[in-house]
């Protein structure tokens, strides 16, 4: 029995789809759940899986091309068992062959395999004559990445002197950061402006109750947590942070849904933790390390990407020690992170030293004046470097 593999029901926000790759080609056995195909969209990357077990017996579509929802992207046979290879009945000419193929093998550097990789991997690839084929990959399903390929490159020296160029369209997701990033920078007053935190509170209390906490919730106590909390209380003393512009009308929402940057290798995807004033530490690190996993492994969905008040960035996970985050339309206000490093303070009349982050907060000053965004960042400082009173809602 023959059955249609479709493409989803498409939101109503996202008109269509490109197929990235497919993993399986026509013959190829496949099995119930198993992922056929992989769906770009502007916002995420979605998996179509197999509806049954059987046999791949035809793709509509190939890789590159756009579809639309319930379009039909592939049959399958139902219940069908795939056909093995034939075998040679002829030894002496497959041993013949074998020199010829290594030469051919030799010669390709890198490999055809290459093809498949992610953009950045494969000019990795390219600019250092890696052949993917010799780099475990530690990707979705084995996938290599750019950072295995430079990894590689560590424990394998190669000869320099190339100089390759390689020419690829824009991912659909990259295309989508880039209008919206153009679109905040033309349509936006944004404005930046900094402070600077001392750490060493809550760094003595996460050491201090790490163990208990991973005891009772099941994970660790993370930076990030202190963060989304400080921000979700500042943001109610502080609404005008809160809100975004409508036309000539100010939305103030009674609610913080937090969108927390996480990087992957498709770009910038930003997840909502909804309602974060109403959520434990142990809620928060749940949600992250959820969404995290999801990103790395593909599986966000549309709805984890839609809406959200307000952004938190980490760019001291890559060791940034300063920068001016862009605000995320229709948000008004993005509040960056960055480097812990221990410089030198005053404190007390002595010199010592502390683990010290520079904030910054971008915001749009069409409706945040400045007294209000640096009163809102001071807010967030004096309750990370005293978390006891962030736990008391004070």
């Amino acid at each position: 029995m023959s059955i249609e593999v479709k493409v989803p029901v498409l939101p109503e926000s996202v008109s269509d789809a490109t197929i990235a790759s497919w993993h399986k080609k026509p013959g190829d056995a496949v099995s119930r759940d198993e992922n056929l195909v992989d769906l770009e969209t502007d916002k995420v990357v979605l998996e179509v899986p197999s509806p049954v077990d059987g046999v791949l017996k035809e793709i509509r579509f190939d890789s590159g091309a756009t579809v639309t929802s319930e379009q039909i992207l592939a049959v399958i046979e139902e219940g069908a068992v795939a056909t093995a290879p034939a075998q040679t009945d002829a030894p002496q000419a497959a041993a013949a062959s074998k020199p010829a193929a290594a030469a051919a093998a030799t010669a390709s550097a890198p490999s055809s395999d290459a093809a498949s990789l992610p953009p950045g991997a494969r000019f990795a690839a390219a600019v250092n004559q890696v052949d993917p084929a010799d780099v475990a990959g530690s990707g979705r399903r084995g996938a290599v990445t750019k950072e295995d390929i430079l990894n590689h490159l560590k424990n394998t020296p190669v000869g320099g002197g190339a100089r390759p160029e390689e020419r690829v369209p824009m991912t659909r997701i990259r295309k989508r950061i880039a209008e919206r990033l153009m679109h905040s920078k033309d349509s936006i007053a944004m404005l930046t402006s900094f402070n600077e935190v001392n750490l060493g509170k809550v760094m003595a209390m996460r050491k201090e109750l790490q163990e208990s906490f991973v005891q009772a919730n099941g994970i660790k106590l993370g930076f990030m947590s202190f963060f989304v909390k400080a921000a979700a209380e500042a943001l109610k003393r502080y609404p005008i942070i809160n809100a975004s512009v409508d036309g000539d009308d100010i939305i103030y929402h009674g609610y913080s849904d937090i969108s927390i940057a996480i990087s992957t290798e498709r770009g910038l995807v930003t997840p909502v933790l909804r309602n974060a004033e109403r959520m434990s530490f142990a809620d928060v690190e749940h949600a992250i390390a959820d969404y995290a996993k999801a990103a790395r492994e593909g599986g966000l969905k549309l709805e984890d990407l839609q809406g959200g008040t307000f952004t938190i960035t980490n760019g001291g996970t890559f060791g940034s020690l300063f920068s001016t985050p862009i605000v995320n339309p229709p948000q008004s206000a993005i509040l960056g992170m960055h480097a812990i490093k221990e410089r030198a303070i005053v404190e007390n009349g002595q010199v010592v030293a502390a683990p010290m982050m520079y904030l910054a907060i971008s915001y749009d000053h069409r409706i945040i004046d400045g007294k209000d965004a640096v009163l809102f960042l001071v807010d967030i400082k004096n309750q990370l470097e005293n978390p006891h009173r962030m736990l008391l809602g004070l």
